[in-house]
Parts: C-alpha cells; sequence; structure tokens
C-alpha cells in the first residue's frame, strides 16, 4: 500500500464536474493499494498518515500531527501509485491489486480513519476525478505500509 500525502490549506475533488468531496487544512491522501495488500496494511499505513508529524509546531517545526492540528483528511484513491516505471516508456500496473480488492481496502482504509478523524471526506473510487489542491509548503510526503 503506497500514500503520496499533501499538507494543504484547501483541497477538493470533482466527478463531472460536480464536487465530490472537500476538505479545509489538512491532510490530502492518495492511496494506492498493491496486490499484497491486506487488512493489516490498511491498519499500518493509517497510523502511519494519522501520527505523521508534518504540521508546524509554535517554533515552525514539523512536529505535530493532523490531530494535534484539527486537520481534516481526503482520500483518493491513485491506482497509479503502484506504476512500475523501470522499462520502456509506459508504465505497467501489475502491481496494482485487482479492482475489487482495492476498493475493499480503500473503503477499509476511509471507515478506519472515520474511527478516529472528524472530518473526513473522499473521492470516487474508479472514477474520472479532477483534483484540485492548495498544496501548504508545498509538502509532499511519499508513505508505504
Amino acid at each position: 500500500m503506497k500514500a503520496v500525502l499533501q499538507r494543504v490549506s484547501s483541497a477538493c475533488v470533482r466527478v463531472e464536474g460536480a464536487e465530490v468531496g472537500r476538505i479545509g487544512s489538512g491532510l490530502l491522501v492518495f492511496l494506492g493499494v498493491l496486490a499484497p495488500d491486506d487488512e493489516a496494511a490498511v491498519e499500518r499505513l493509517l497510523d502511519r498518515v494519522l501520527g505523521y508529524r508534518v504540521f508546524s509546531d509554535a517554533g515552525g517545526k514539523m512536529n505535530l500531527a493532523l490531530a494535534e492540528v484539527g486537520g481534516e483528511l481526503l482520500v483518493v484513491s491513485q491506482f497509479t501509485l503502484a506504476a512500475d516505471g523501470r522499462k520502456g516508456r509506459r508504465p505497467s500496473f501489475d502491481a496494482a491489486a485487482p479492482p475489487a480488492r482495492a476498493r475493499e481496502l480503500y473503503e477499509l482504509f476511509v471507515q478506519r480513519a472515520r474511527e478516529r478523524v472528524p472530518r473526513v471526506a473522499t473521492g470516487a473510487f474508479g472514477a474520472h476525478m479532477t483534483v484540485e489542491i492548495v498544496n501548504d509548503g508545498p509538502a509532499t510526503f511519499l508513505l508505504e505500509a
């Protein structure tokens, strides 16, 4: 399981022009599910995401996690994180989980996040989405389960 985190001032997701998810200050999580992933990977990655100290403390040092700043979470499925670009000029997605399994683990990630974060928004799994981001920093991080 892979996640690209972006610390944002705001972010929103649209499908066919209709807004499906929006947050203010917090984290945008692009979530990729790989073939070997399971429920334990969901828990490990969620713990890492929610505990990742990327928000500034009073001294300006990245020392605070999402809950400590009252941040919101936007989770967007992104199977392209499973891409392997080591050969040729076209990515291979062989490492991605099959769609049904990926949806199941994505939804589990969102469900567990909602148990721990007051405000969680999502994209639409499998849809073509446009994502508007106001990246705060910019600050972007790659995490793996």
